[in-house]
């Protein structure tokens, strides 16, 4: 309960700041999918947290007909949520590494609003689609959810990395702009690097947050009865997994320096409201 309503509270305030702040970098397209994935916190909070809720609730109360339908209700909704989460986190990368390849030609592309629209509403479809497939083998979920996340991350952050590298050796042996459309202006690799630092400490933590439920996924059997120590383990790794919605927005707070102004601004404006 404790988290729900942190996570409703404080991805309801990254919100608003988003739409508040109109200069926050990273600009264009990253700003859509930054919203997008505090909107899927913001879900967590309000629809899977509560819906988990029921379930425990029922299952103490040995009400087994609700305990059901909330239960296949609350894995399904939550499936769609942890996959646009993690579905989103990796298009972040992907437009900070599109960022570094386009140069100067990502300011006309990431502008397109109908663009921009179109890669949220994929997005959408592709988790909805996974958690259609609810009865599939757990494993099989989990292990192709983590090797198509990590897969596209990793090979992102090495792809910037060299690029960075390549763009630092340009620039100390004395090449210029005009001579080449492969090095970034010296006063855009600072604000870069912040952008890329941002999206690492967001998939750090959701790798982090998620890591003990697909460790206790991979030893749960998938047949027969299933140990109390490992039913125990599950619960404590699903807490991990909500807990990520809450500390999502203290990552944006602290690490975003747009929205760590505009927070700051918006709890100005209450506490003088309320007094």
């Amino acid at each position: 309960m404790f988290l729900s309503i942190s996570a409703f509270l404080g991805n309801t305030l990254i919100l608003v700041a988003l739409h508040r702040e109109s200069s926050l970098r990273p600009p264009f397209a990253s700003k859509y999918l930054y919203r997008n994935l505090a909107i899927t916190h913001l879900c967590v909070g309000i629809l899977v947290e509560p819906t988990y809720i029921a379930y425990l609730m029922s299952l103490m109360d040995k009400r087994f007909d609700i305990c059901h339908y909330s239960r296949v209700t609350c894995f399904f909704i939550t499936f769609v949520f942890c996959a646009v989460s993690f579905l989103t986190s990796s298009a972040i990368t992907v437009d900070r590494l599109i960022v570094i390849l386009l140069r100067l030609k990502y300011r006309h592309v990431a502008t397109s609003f109908k663009g921009k629209v179109i890669i949220v509403v994929v997005l959408w479809i592709l988790g909805i689609f996974g958690a259609s497939r609810y009865f599939w083998n757990r494993l099989s979920k989990a292990i192709i959810l983590w090797v198509l996340f990590l897969a596209t991350s990793i090979i992102s952050f090495i792809k910037i990395f060299f690029s960075l590298r390549r763009n630092q050796i340009h620039a100390q042996n004395g090449v210029s702009q005009e001579q080449t459309s492969r090095i970034i202006p010296l006063y855009r690799v600072a604000w870069y690097r912040k952008s890329v630092c941002s999206a690492f400490w967001v998939q750090l933590t959701l790798v982090a947050c998620y890591l003990p439920l697909t460790v206790v996924e991979a030893l749960t059997p998938q047949r027969g009865p299933v140990p109390i120590s490992l039913y125990l383990a599950t619960e404590f790794a699903v807490t991990f997994v909500y807990l990520n919605s809450s500390i999502n927005p203290l990552l944006y707070s602290w690490k975003i320096p747009g929205v760590k102004q505009a927070v700051k601004i918006i709890i100005r404006q209450l506490l003088c409201s309320s007094t």
